[in-house]
């Protein structure tokens, strides 16, 4: 696969409730029928004066401490994202972080295979992921565009796994995609023995068909909608000859996250070639390409009829798609937050 709204933290309302204080009676002496001792009943007073201006004096300390606590992840967010949307402004490398992070999440499975989820394990180069070949790039290209950022946000701001999925959605929302909701915590690999053995079977090649599709995303819990939705996020980025074996961007603007992917699977001809590496893939006339696993996506009419509305519709593909991907992001994440 080739290729947020801020959140305002704001504490709950932090209510103090004086506990109920019941004052018993003061003892009266044989004889001292009504008689009251006034300086004990005082003094008991201005205990339970004090007890409770103690707990009203802890729960404001405590409630300005959940303002600044509050405060403090807000702007750290804030900063955060401001820092990823100039990173893709300025390197141009918005494909690159969605397609580090469908990569993360994508080899979950819960079929014949299990496990596996966005755990950014392709930090980890020695073995797994990090040097499985469908990700080639990943762990040095787009691991690297994002170090200076992890430097200065992980660990106290944000894990590694939550900064992919991040910046994955920063990079959609920069190029004209729809603006897709973050929700955090996911847990960073501690190395690559955390990395499922192999991409076999969890993650799409390029070059194979409709069968091998659903066989590869309905294990995540995809429909047939659902793949043809993820599908287009082959509307941004390009095959890189010396990563992918797959040569040429999908679309003319391939930095711009819309439709163009359907329409143009629609409305132009592809003819066959064989790329240097020996892969087989489709040229248009302008230089564009589509790979077998693209253009299987007309072959069979349950998949072409969501071809045809996305291409239509924008909006319709904006809204599937981010459905869709969320569901990838939070595959195999048990417990997720709405803020940092």
């Amino acid at each position: 696969m080739a290729s947020v709204a801020a959140f305002v933290v704001t504490p709950s309302a932090l209510r103090t409730v004086a506990p109920a204080t019941l004052v018993s009676a003061p003892q009266r002496a044989p004889g001292q029928h009504g008689a009251v001792h006034l300086p004990a009943a005082a003094a008991a007073a201005g205990a339970v004066a004090g007890l409770v201006g103690g707990f009203k004096r802890k729960a404001q300390r405590k409630s300005r401490a959940v303002v600044s606590m509050a405060a403090r992840g807000g702007e750290s967010y804030d900063a955060l994202v401001k820092d990823l949307e100039e990173l893709v402004k300025t390197k141009q490398c918005g494909p690159i972080l969605v397609r580090l992070s469908w990569h993360d999440a994508g080899v979950f499975s819960d079929g014949k295979l299990k496990g596996g989820c966005p755990n950014a394990v392709m930090r980890f180069t020695d073995a797994g992921e990090g040097t499985f070949g469908a990700n080639a790039g990943l762990p040095d290209v787009a691991v690297g565009l994002l170090k200076p950022i992890s430097d200065k946000y992980v660990p106290d701001t944000i894990s590694h796994a939550d900064l992919w999925v991040l910046a994955a959605n920063v990079a959609i929302k920069v190029m004209g995609g729809p603006d897709i909701k973050t929700r955090f915590g996911r847990k960073d690999a501690k190395d690559s023995s955390e990395s499922v053995e192999s991409q076999v079977g969890r993650l799409p090649d390029g070059d194979k068909g409709i069968d091998h599709l659903r066989e590869i995303f309905h294990p995540k819990g995809f429909d047939d909608k659902d793949i043809v939705a993820l599908s287009g996020a082959h509307t941004v980025g390009k095959c890189n000859l010396d990563r992918s074996g797959f040569d040429g961007p999908w679309t003319e603007e391939p930095l711009k996250f819309d439709n163009t992917y359907f329409k143009e699977m629609l409305e132009k001809e592809y003819k066959e070639e064989t790329t240097e590496k020996g892969n087989p893939q489709f040229r248009s006339g302008s230089g564009t390409i589509m790979l077998i696993s693209d253009l299987a996506l007309l072959k069979d009419p349950a998949f072409k009829e969501h071809v045809e509305t996305y291409a239509k519709d924008q909006d319709a593909y904006f809204k599937d798609f981010t459905k869709a991907w969320i569901k990838l992001q939070e595959n195999g994440v048990p417990e997720l937050r709405d803020a940092l």
